[in-house]
């Protein structure tokens, strides 16, 4: 599969999530290379994937197989495990309380993940302090309205601001949830219609006329809405962005023409967005986007393991060959490795008091959901 590059979408060659410099990622593999050659791992690894089989995180689990199979010493046989259940709940419950802290186990979580820990979920028996992540692989995402909205990006946000419309959403607390926060924070009336399966489900909910706005990430923006936009039937409005490695939300380099939302609300409400509500967009869209998918290892696992796995993954990264099949199948984002993904998970897997207020207020006002 390749991405065509469409008008006003250009891709860039590689982008660093956080600004990772490709050099330090170099050094450190070189540094530990010598002693990842020494140490010893099991012959055969458990990959826990808590979601059923092809599906994104499934897909995404598998293209990582072969590279770390290769790269790790001793070469390694890595079976996938798929444990589904409770949008990945289940799974992640099974690997936190089994797996063996060796080597043999590694897990793949994603935002459906990450949310329910952030949001103390009682379904959920794991925390991301006892684990230690190997890779993230982030994504980013576009927001857009029916083509009949106006003649361009402006006037379709002016028509949103005083129109009512529809969202065709999965549920309250997922993978939408900074998109509907984003949206409210706006100053839009969007009325979500929830119990879509999958993103996919929401996009075609649109394309038959049935919701007036939607949002999709990168691959399937770039595949599938794309063409919608060049036949004037969908408007791009903003991007989510991206966060460089100050922290700071920026725009998407897969989309450079596109303003963020900090863009657009400033545009609306003439100041840049403050306050808990935008704090609780800005967390949950590094969780669950920029820190999008993640492979972790039981943080009690032997440090040399840790950096052999870490190694590993910085070698193939820098690989020509690896750029390229990542660049067709995962989109055009550089996965981050190591103390980068461990010291920006610390930071948005904690919700202050204040956000978590707002949250908890946001949530039962707006759909009844308790926290």
């Amino acid at each position: 599969m390749t991405h065509d590059h469409p008008k006003n979408c250009v891709l860039p060659k590689r982008f660093f999530a956080f600004g990772l410099i490709a050099s330090a990622l170099m050094l450190n593999g070189l540094v530990g290379s010598a002693q990842a050659d020494e140490t010893t791992l099991p012959g055969n690894i458990t990959f826990t994937v808590p979601f059923g089989v092809g599906g994104g995180t499934d897909v995404w689990a598998r293209f990582f197989v072969p590279w770390f199979s290769e790269h790790l010493p001793g070469e390694p046989t890595i079976m996938i495990d798929n444990v589904p259940g409770g949008g990945s709940i289940n799974g992640a419950n099974l690997f936190a309380t089994r797996a063996r802290s060796d080597g043999s186990a590694i897990l793949a979580t994603s935002a459906s993940t990450q949310f329910p820990a952030m949001l103390d979920d009682s379904r959920v028996r794991y925390d991301y302090a006892d684990w230690t992540p190997i890779l993230a692989s982030p994504t980013g995402g576009v927001v857009y309205v029916s083509g009949g909205m106006g003649e361009n990006q402006e006037s379709a946000l002016e028509t949103l601001l005083e129109t009512p419309v529809q969202f065709a959403a999965q549920t309250p607390t997922g993978l939408e949830m900074p998109v509907l926060i984003a949206l409210d924070l706006l100053g839009t009336e969007v009325t979500p219609v929830f119990g879509m399966r999958s993103r996919g489900e929401g996009r075609l909910a649109f394309e038959r006329g049935e919701a007036e706005i939607d949002f999709q990430t990168t691959s399937a923006y770039l595949n599938s809405v794309v063409p919608m936009v060049e036949a004037g039937q969908a408007i791009p409005l903003f991007s989510l962005g991206m966060l460089n490695e100050d922290g700071e939300l920026v725009r998407d380099p897969a989309f450079p023409d596109l303003p963020t939302f900090n863009e657009v609300y400033e545009r609306v409400h003439g100041e840049a967005p403050t306050g808990p509500g935008y704090d609780a967009f800005r967390q949950f869209f590094a969780s669950g986007y920029a820190l999008q998918k993640l492979i972790m290892l039981p943080n009690d696992t032997p440090t040399e393991i840790i950096e052999a796995y870490r190694n590993a993954a910085s070698e193939f990264i820098s690989n020509p060959r690896f750029t390229d099949e990542s660049d067709a199948q995962l989109g055009p984002y550089e996965p981050v490795i190591g103390n980068v993904v461990e010291r920006h998970l610390a930071n948005v897997m904690t919700l202050e008091d204040a956000t978590r207020d707002w949250l908890a207020e946001w949530l039962d006002r707006q759909y009844g959901v308790s926290l």
